[in-house]
Order: C-alpha cells, then sequence, then structure tokens
C-alpha cells in the first residue's frame, strides 16, 4: 500500500516543475546582502522551490496550450528519472556550498564564519515549506475547478472557466485579507498599543521643569509613550557633555509629543512648538525637526553624536505618528507619517520664518528609515526657497523614498548606485561606512543635504523590479559590505531582497539597516559644518561612542 502511494505521489508531479523548481532551490542558496539563519533559509529555500515548480508547470502548460512537440509518452518515465537524479544532483552540490556563500557575506561583516550551513536542516525546513505551499496551491485548484464545474451547467464553458479562477481568487483573497491578516493585525495594534503606554520602572520622570514630561512641562510624562520617555531622559547631560568636552557645555533640549498628546498630528505639532518656545529652543544655535520611525523610537546614535559635536548646543523635536514598526505601519497607516511630518514641519519652520535672521537657530531636518522618508515628505522645496532651512541627515532611506530615488537615479554617470555622487555636489552628497563627503574640488551651497546609507541595507536597496532585471547596485564596484559571490537570478534574487529587507536591522552595527554612531558623527559634521575640532578630537569621539 505504501509502495502504491508513494508511486501515485511520483506521478502527480511534474517534471519541467521539479527541474525548474530545484534551479530556483540551488539559486536561493547563494549569497544576497545579509547572512540568513537555518530557519530563514530553509524557509526562504522552500518558497523559491515553490515558485519555480510553478513557474515550471506554467511553462509546460503553455508549451501545450500551443501545441508545441512534446516526449512520447514511453520516453517520459525515463526522462522522469533522470530528471530526479539531476536535481538530486543539483540540491547536493548547491547545499554543500552554501556555507561557503554565508561567509562570503559575514567575511565583509566582521563576523566570524559558520563551519557547516547544515544543509540536512535547510533542506527539510525547505521540503516542509514547500509542501505547505503547494498544498495551499492545490486547494486553490481544487476550489477553482469545482465553481467552474457548477458554472460549466449554466454558462458556457470558457465563460466558466474564467469565473470560476475569478471566484477562487476572490475567495483566497478574502479569506487571507479579511480573516487571517485582518486578525493578525488586530493582534499587532493591541499588543504595540501596550507596549507603547508601558511606563518602565526603570524610566523615571524628570525633575527640572526646562524637561519635556516634566511637571511644568505642556506635555503629560505619561502620554509621551515609551519610545518617548525614552527620547528625553536617555541623552546625553550637561555633566557627561563637559566632563568628555573638558569645556562648558549647555543641557541639550529634546521636545516630544507622543501620540496620546493630543487627537490630531496638527494638534500635536502645535504642542510640540509651544513646548519648544516655553523651554527656549529658538536660543540654541541648531534646531533639529527629526521624524521617528514607524514605532516613534529616534536613533539614539543619530542625535547624541549632534549633541557631542555641538556641546549640548542643540534643541530637537518630534512628534510620534504610530506605534506599530515601521514596515507594519507602512501597510496598515502609510499616509499618517508624511501627515506628521508636514505638520510639525509647518509649526516649526512657520515660526522659525518669524524670527530675525542673525538670532534664531540653524534649522536641520533628521530621519532614520520609514523617518527619512516621511522626513523627505514634510516640505517641498520651492516651499522653502525664499528661506531655506540649512539641510538635512536622512540615514537609510527606504526605496520608497522619493527624493533619494530621484538623486540617485539622476546621479553622475560613473558613480556606483550604492555611492552616488549627484552634480556638482553642492545640494546632496552620500556616505556609508567610509566617510565619502570630502569631494575634491566640491563646495557646499546654502542647503546641505546628505544621505547615510550602507551597500548591505536592503531597505535601502530592494527593489520590487530586481523580479526580472538586475539592480544597478549589483554592478562592479560592488559595495564594502556586498559578497563579491552576489549574482543576480529572476524571482529568486526578489525574495532574496525581500527577506533581507526584513532582517536588515538585526544585522550587526555599522552593516545592514543598523547604523554606527561613527559613521553619523562624520555625517553630522558635514551636514552642520562643525568647526573647532581635530582630527585626534573627532576620533576620540568615535572611540567614546565605539565604548558604549
Amino acid at each position: 500500500m505504501m509502495r502504491g502511494w508513494i508511486i501515485w505521489l511520483w506521478h502527480q508531479f511534474s517534471t519541467v516543475g521539479l527541474l525548474v523548481g530545484t534551479l530556483f532551490f540551488a539559486a536561493s542558496l547563494t549569497p544576497s546582502l545579509n547572512p540568513r539563519a537555518v530557519l530563514v533559509q530553509g524557509i526562504l529555500s522552500g518558497l523559491c522551490f515553490a515558485v519555480g515548480y510553478g513557474v515550471g508547470v506554467f511553462g509546460l502548460w503553455l508549451w501545450t496550450y500551443l501545441e508545441l512537440p512534446a516526449p512520447e509518452p514511453r520516453k517520459a518515465r525515463p526522462i522522469k528519472l533522470v530528471a530526479a537524479a539531476v536535481c538530486t544532483a543539483i540540491a547536493i552540490i548547491f547545499l554543500r556550498r552554501a556555507s561557503d556563500w554565508q561567509n562570503s557575506i559575514r567575511t565583509v561583516m566582521d563576523l566570524a564564519p559558520v563551519d557547516s550551513a547544515q544543509p540536512l536542516r535547510v533542506g527539510l525546513i525547505a521540503l516542509a515549506a514547500f509542501v505547505v505551499v503547494l498544498m495551499l496551491a492545490r486547494l486553490f485548484q481544487i476550489t477553482f475547478r469545482f465553481a467552474a464545474g457548477w458554472l460549466a451547467r449554466f454558462i458556457p464553458r470558457r465563460i466558466a472557466i474564467v469565473a470560476g479562477g475569478s471566484i477562487a481568487v476572490l475567495l483566497f483573497a478574502s479569506i487571507i485579507n479579511g480573516v487571517l491578516l485582518r486578525y493578525a493585525l488586530h493582534v499587532a495594534d493591541s499588543s504595540y498599543q501596550q507596549l507603547d503606554a508601558l511606563v518602565e520602572d526603570t524610566i523615571q520622570q524628570p525633575g527640572d521643569p526646562a524637561k519635556t514630561g516634566s511637571a511644568a512641562s505642556l506635555i503629560d510624562w505619561e502620554h509621551l509613550g515609551r519610545t518617548g520617555r525614552e527620547f528625553i531622559t536617555t541623552g546625553p547631560t550637561k555633566q557627561e557633555l563637559q566632563s568628555f568636552l573638558k569645556r562648558n557645555a549647555l543641557e541639550p533640549i529634546r521636545v516630544y509629543a507622543g501620540l496620546r498628546s493630543a487627537d490630531t498630528p496638527e494638534d500635536r505639532a502645535r504642542l510640540a512648538l509651544a513646548e519648544l518656545k516655553r523651554v527656549g529652543a529658538f536660543d540654541r544655535s541648531i534646531l533639529v525637526i527629526i521624524t521617528p520611525t514607524g514605532t516613534g523610537w529616534i536613533d539614539p546614535a543619530a542625535i547624541d553624536t549632534l549633541e557631542y559635536l555641538r556641546g549640548g548646543d542643540v534643541a530637537s523635536v518630534a512628534i510620534q505618528y504610530s506605534y506599530l514598526p515601521s514596515w507594519l505601519s507602512l501597510m496598515v497607516e502609510p499616509g499618517y507619517g508624511g501627515e506628521a511630518a508636514r505638520a510639525l514641519f509647518k509649526e516649526v519652520y512657520g515660526y522659525w520664518t518669524t524670527l530675525p535672521k542673525d538670532h534664531r537657530p540653524k534649522l536641520y531636518l533628521h530621519g532614520l528609515s520609514l523617518g527619512a522618508m516621511n522626513s523627505e515628505q514634510s516640505n517641498e522645496l520651492f516651499e522653502v526657497l525664499g528661506d531655506p532651512y540649512q539641510g538635512a541627515l536622512w540615514s537609510g532611506p527606504p526605496y520608497r523614498s522619493r527624493i533619494w530615488r530621484s538623486v540617485t537615479s539622476n546621479r553622475n554617470p560613473g558613480s556606483p548606485a550604492w555611492l552616488p555622487r549627484f552634480r556638482d555636489g553642492s545640494y546632496v552628497r552620500f556616505t556609508n561606512q567610509n566617510n565619502a563627503l570630502d569631494i575634491a574640488g566640491a563646495h557646499w551651497g546654502p542647503m546641505r543635504i546628505v544621505y547615510l546609507q550602507y551597500a548591505s541595507d536592503a531597505v535601502t536597496f530592494f527593489e520590487p523590479a530586481s523580479f526580472y532585471r538586475r539592480p544597478d547596485w549589483m554592478a562592479q564596484p560592488r559595495g564594502p559590505d556586498v559578497s563579491a559571490d552576489l549574482r543576480w537570478y529572476p524571482i529568486v534574487t526578489f525574495l532574496q531582497l525581500a527577506v533581507d529587507m526584513m532582517e536588515a536591522a538585526t544585522m550587526p552595527i555599522g552593516h545592514g539597516h543598523v547604523y554606527a554612531p561613527e559613521h553619523y558623527i562624520d555625517a553630522w559634521i558635514a551636514v552642520t559644518d562643525v568647526q573647532g575640532w581635530s582630527a585626534d578630537d573627532i576620533a576620540r569621539l568615535k572611540g567614546h561612542f565605539a565604548q558604549r
């Protein structure tokens, strides 16, 4: 009985599907931007195998539909046996090389190499993932055939086939979107909302009346949210700055309006501006409008470094627009971040322009990840040409960032996509692990824009078009932390980069989507035109942050 079941199962599989699926499986083992854990690699490989199998089955159907020549039935069995042997050999060869490919990424990220990619575990996980996808595909096929067969009793056969396919698609889409996804989002929304409201015992309400969230503040401590309280309380103090700098310093000013501080982005922006006025933020030499990530988080490496470079003579302000992770916020509430960024910029910039030019702070923008994309949307260049702000530092901009995409697409010929040069470098420059901001012969204009990005950051370099063409950033020369063994494969590379994007924030600091303080230091020096720091002082500051 078992033998008969195995024979039946063997005949169910498409020879062409297995061949193409195996090629997709093999390609999925090659390196992409990030190293992958065994479980992630197994799931990715199983998904690639399933997609490749589907491509092969569709190709065979199309071949038959076009009435092209096919092998005789008596030759089908030996062909299938040979194909099975070839598939097995390809899978074994590529699985054995998987550790070398993973190490080619780990080496450029300064990670310890792995002795083995655990090919047996990867293979078993991939097989399980393939079976799950195949079962779902078969269930879709059964639904389609049932609907088409029932409709064929009342309407012409071809119309029934189209209608049956439409019914199956709508049914599966409604189940996924209307039931599974809705439930998952409800659970996630509830969990992150509770996490955002959590007041940690280790974070105490500020006693200083000049601090946001204090008893004298216009913004309630509990309404700041978890990320807001972290931002307000964890920055360097005046004493810490003076101890490091060996000179007088100021207490940095930080203002934050949480999601529960007011009902609308406009109300939160007005509340933040009122708080800025209350604490004397417009008397500082630097004012930074920050757009946080989806959770409301602000990277301490970005703001702490600026406060050290400027001796605390910095004021910064942000408002929260979500408590969901950036990728989930982008999916559920894609317009909220841009709306909040525009509201805050409008309020702060509008007041800033009323102040005498020689008695107001220099104004800058900052955002990381989704914050960078939304910060780009906070204003249009024509709106500020009459009285421009001084610049922006945007780190890890998502691939959908409008200005970033435009500048990268129109980069100077010969400059790589992962480190573009744009025109004469007077308006915008790019940098990464190796400071690339000092361009010979280039002079900054009145507004300085810097993009800090790593070539290994899939949040920035994921491209939907990688489904069918090679991304420009794969051309030689490669970025400093990108594997020399990385190759482009249709469909497979798209799936690899999609997984890399979800894993990018788990990479070691200074790679992927995790930006290092020393690289922020170089960027802020260029953006805010820091003076009076020697090369030794800058190296000491970088060493200070490296030890933290």
